[in-house]
């Protein structure tokens, strides 16, 4: 889900030209287009990690639930201490995708400023 953030430096390389060239191509129609493929894929990224942390977190509330009632049960505590580790993993990643989006805003900011200006709202 992360390819455009993995890949904007060479796409804007390849799409978005230098000074010298600028009469050749409609930057401002790429950059435009750039904008709105990177704006939906954080979206959707943020959606879909936001989604399994609420899923992962009410699974471990249930796993809470089922625990206090039952303090013997080893495979309880188990399973619970996955899902935590699980539901941690996955609040950290909103963190990775924090720096990813803000790295890859910085990359289009330098290369399209100049051609596209964001809308204000966003």
């Amino acid at each position: 889900m992360r390819t455009i953030d993995d890949r904007i430096v060479h796409e804007l390389n390849t799409t978005v030209p230098t000074a010298s060239f600028a009469g050749k191509i409609d930057a401002s129609q790429t950059c435009k287009q750039l904008y709105e493929s990177l704006m939906a894929a954080h979206s959707s990224r943020d959606r879909v990690i936001k989604n399994c942390i609420a899923q992962t977190s009410a699974v471990v509330t249930n796993l809470r639930e089922e625990r206090e009632k039952n303090l013997d049960d080893l495979t309880l505590l188990k399973q619970l201490r996955k899902e935590q580790t699980k539901l941690k993993w996955m609040q950290s990643e909103l963190n990775v995708e924090e720096v990813v989006n803000d790295r890859s805003w910085k990359v289009f900011n330098e290369r399209c400023r100049i051609h596209f200006k964001p809308p204000k709202n966003e």
